[in-house]
């Protein structure tokens, strides 16, 4: 097969990551693919290089291909977008992300792609921005879903989410989780004394580390809110937090940071490369990931991958990795007091941290394997295809 995947920013994060992922393994399965993206800017960093060190995958830049709103823009983006779908005459388009799936879906089904796939990796629609903006994303989104011939969804509750708002109809949906390369979380050798060194902590510092970009709705306020009192503490054993990942929101939350006489407490990695983040990971005990909202949390996987106990805001696809009591504790949405206190068990109980650490890679290490993903797409592609002729 040709397959041509459209994704808005290679930037660094997990949609772009399985973005990349899918491009891959459809390579090594052997078929032709090309990947389409826009412009890459801002301080989370860019998977170019990723992109760019597989020869078999061709790759374009689209110009007019930006996240922002802009009516003539995203006109633009179409006609460059159907100009590509001509020149590369694939079989499948498989579109990610809100921007590229409406833009992406309307320029394939413009030029009668046999195959048109998009991905939801979160929804854009959310109840923390005006209800004109996510009114705005519902027709779109709706508009859309009459335009291609399956939606994948890297978690149940995105399927939910988008059919209770009318997008689609259930029969165009499939959940496909979202793979990783799980081996580096596995058999990496641990640098968890090297990394920790670095801050100064021994192995009597319990460290409660997050992976995500420094920006809105990834909940670092809710740690610096409901962890301050503990961070102060003298008693034994000390906390510290460690965020690995940069964002627009840095300068803001290390000055806040400043003001509440916390920064030896709290420990900023900066940009981390893909490959660096199992290393990162090994150096703390538990995975926070507060966030507002996902589609499938990406580093509560690979936190369990890593052996490590999460909590995790109860938000979209969460639930479905994070199973209390088992492999760690959900919080509801914006619960500070609940964040400390899902801390505090975690701290006062080594033992069950181990336990649940072991039994969240039992449950994920199959299932998120990006070959597994691949492999999913790939038959989900010949399906639609057979379908097609049949139809003819």
């Amino acid at each position: 097969m040709r397959i041509l995947h459209i994704s808005t920013r290679l930037i660094i994060g997990g949609s772009q990551e399985n973005t990349i992922l899918s491009c891959v393994g459809a390579a090594d399965l052997g078929h032709q693919v090309a990947l389409v993206y826009g412009p890459i800017y801002g301080p989370e960093g860019s998977l170019l290089q990723r992109a760019t060190a597989d020869t078999r995958i061709e790759r374009f830049e689209a110009a007019n291909l930006a996240r922002e709103l802009s009516p003539l823009r995203d006109l633009r983006c179409v006609k460059e977008l159907r100009s590509l779908i001509r020149q590369c005459k694939p079989d499948v388009v498989h579109t990610h992300s809100s921007k590229a799936g409406i833009a992406g879906r309307a320029a394939a089904w413009a030029e009668a792609v046999p195959v048109i796939v998009h991905t939801i990796h979160g929804l854009p629609f959310h109840p923390y921005q005006p209800w004109w903006v996510n009114k705005a994303y519902e027709c779109a989104e709706r508009w859309a879903a009459r335009r291609c011939h399956a939606i994948v969804s890297v978690a149940d509750a995105m399927t939910t989410q988008a059919l209770a708002r009318g997008v689609g109809v259930a029969d165009q949906y499939v959940t496909i989780r979202s793979g990783m390369e799980v081996e580096p979380f596995e058999t990496a050798p641990s640098r968890r004394a090297e990394i920790r060194a670095r801050f100064g902590w021994d192995d009597s510092v319990v460290v409660l580390g997050t992976v995500a970009r420094l920006a809105q709705l990834k909940g670092h306020d809710d740690m610096i809110d409901a962890f301050a009192d503990l961070l102060k503490s003298t008693s034994i054993p000390r906390i510290a937090l460690l965020w690995v990942g940069d964002g627009w929101w840095r300068a803001r939350l290390e000055e806040r940071l400043t003001k509440l006489g916390l920064t030896d407490r709290v420990c900023l990695s900066g940009l981390v490369p893909p490959e660096e983040i199992p290393a990162w990971i090994s150096a703390m005990d538990v995975l926070v990931h507060p966030s507002y909202r996902e589609g499938l949390p990406r580093a509560v996987v690979q936190g369990m991958l890593s052996k490590k106990p999460v909590i995790a805001y109860d938000a979209d696809g969460a639930r479905e990795v994070c199973r209390p009591g088992e492999t760690g504790i959900l919080v509801r949405v914006g619960d500070r007091v609940a964040l400390r206190d899902a801390a505090s068990w975690m701290i006062d109980h080594p033992a069950d941290r181990v336990r649940m650490g072991m039994r969240g890679r039992e449950l994920v290490h199959v299932d998120y394997d990006w070959h597994t993903m691949t492999r999913r797409l790939e038959d989900l592609y010949q399906k639609l295809l057979q379908r097609g002729r049949a139809a003819r």
